[in-house]
């Protein structure tokens, strides 16, 4: 069972559309995953503006690829080093903790993703 950075089960992020790595719906990643993509984030206008001038388009739709392009609300797993980036920047989105790969702690604190913890539903 693969935990989450609470130490719990992970829960998944999102199945419609199918993120992560595996496009199955959780944060989970192997060692071809250069991206480390292991952070659910819920997007902000901010965040999907400031991904695509840093060159990862995430608001584009791409039909072949069944990728319908992502909007404020969308949760999506996301690469933990462009949101520790975006962190920096102020721009970073809120997280879903339960659903982020506790392999983020070994990049970032649990006090830090705690700050952008995603309190909505």
């Amino acid at each position: 069972m693969e935990l989450n950075v609470l130490g719990t089960a992970l829960q998944a992020c999102c199945t419609d559309p199918a993120t992560g790595y595996f496009r199955d719906g959780y944060c989970r990643t192997i060692s071809q995953d250069t991206g480390t993509h292991i952070l659910c984030g819920v997007m902000t206008d901010e965040f999907l503006s400031y991904t695509k001038k840093r060159g990862n388009d995430l608001s584009t739709a791409i039909p072949e690829w069944n990728f319908p392009g992502l909007v404020a609300g969308s949760k999506w797993c996301l690469c933990i080093s462009r949101w520790l980036e975006a962190e920096k920047a102020g721009v970073a989105p809120p997280i879903i903790l339960e659903a982020t790969l506790q392999k983020a702690l070994g990049y970032t604190t649990l006090s830090l993703l705690k700050q952008y913890e995603y309190s909505g539903e």
